[in-house]
């Protein structure tokens, strides 16, 4: 499993903190300490739909806050595609804290693993049309956003900037105060050694972007062929700048936008907007 798919550890041990918390606040499972504590089972994760799996990492590290005696092996990888009925994960020992666990543990799986999904499926369908990457947003679940983004570099998208101190975005509110020029000039100034990426709505934006020496553009509710004008625009300048498509571009039109010749595509329904991939925990008392 490559190291580049996974979340930083202590996000993941934050996150899991998190949630049993929010399960096991104030009493514990009481339901679970009705069973003898030397009752002992297996369990399976078990794909129930197809898709791609991420957030290995925080089933374990549920499994590991919850119980450490409890053994988690895995059969699958964060990024690999699973169908109904695949092996995803089985885990061994006491049944109590199994059962304490399985709920985060599910949410967990099943939610970063509908991310990765989704993104893999408008990742196959924009290199119907191109090579431009699949890229995610800031629309992500509070608190959650370094988890989600880890998952959609599972289904094999790159992440858009993780916060806004990344680097500079200057869009249609900021660009209405300041203009493009003045906006970029600014940025220079007081971020010199930060990335400027300018939302452009129009071509006379895109020519006063590239004028203003920005880094990016970001080509916000175009249609295919008006991308491919602004592409040739910035392509013939000095120094062509990367070039981000956005703005209501779906698994149907992707292709086309991908097409049209830029270097990625943004798509806030990756993680606003992914269906949870349906994962099942079939338990066998011993």
């Amino acid at each position: 499993m490559s190291d580049l798919l996974q979340p930083p550890r202590v996000v993941v041990v934050d996150a899991v903190e998190r949630a049993l918390a929010e399960d096991l606040t104030p009493l514990g499972d009481l339901t679970s300490a009705l069973l003898p504590q030397d009752l002992v089972a297996t369990a399976r994760f078990v794909a129930r739909s197809a898709g791609v799996i991420a957030g290995r990492a925080c089933a374990a590290e549920t499994f590991v806050q919850v119980d450490p005696t409890v053994s988690l092996t895995w059969s699958v990888d964060d990024g690999d595609s699973v169908r109904p009925g695949t092996l995803i994960a089985t885990a061994n020992g006491r049944l109590a804290s199994i059962l304490t666990a399985e709920r985060t543990a599910l949410n967990f799986l099943g939610h970063l693993s509908g991310i990765a999904t989704l993104t893999s499926e408008y990742v196959a369908e924009a290199t119907k049309g191109g090579t431009a990457y699949v890229w995610d947003t800031r629309k992500t679940t509070p608190g959650l956003r370094v988890l989600e983004k880890a998952a959609v570099r599972a289904g094999g998208g790159r992440n858009h900037r993780g916060n806004l101190s990344d680097w500079i975005l200057l869009k249609d509110n900021h660009i209405a105060l300041f203009g493009i020029t003045d906006a970029v000039a600014r940025s220079r100034s007081m971020w010199p050694a930060r990335t400027v990426h300018v939302e452009c709505d129009t071509i006379e934006q895109v020519h006063e972007a590239l004028a203003a020496g920005a880094d990016a553009l970001l080509l916000d509710n175009m249609t295919p062929d008006q991308i491919r004008e602004c592409v040739e625009v910035a392509s013939a300048s000095h120094r062509r700048p990367l070039l981000e498509a956005s703005g209501g571009i779906t698994l149907e039109t992707i292709a086309a936008y991908s097409a049209a010749g830029v270097d990625c595509i943004s798509v806030g329904g990756l993680t606003n907007s992914a269906p949870v991939l349906d994962i099942g925990l079939d338990i066998d008392p011993a």
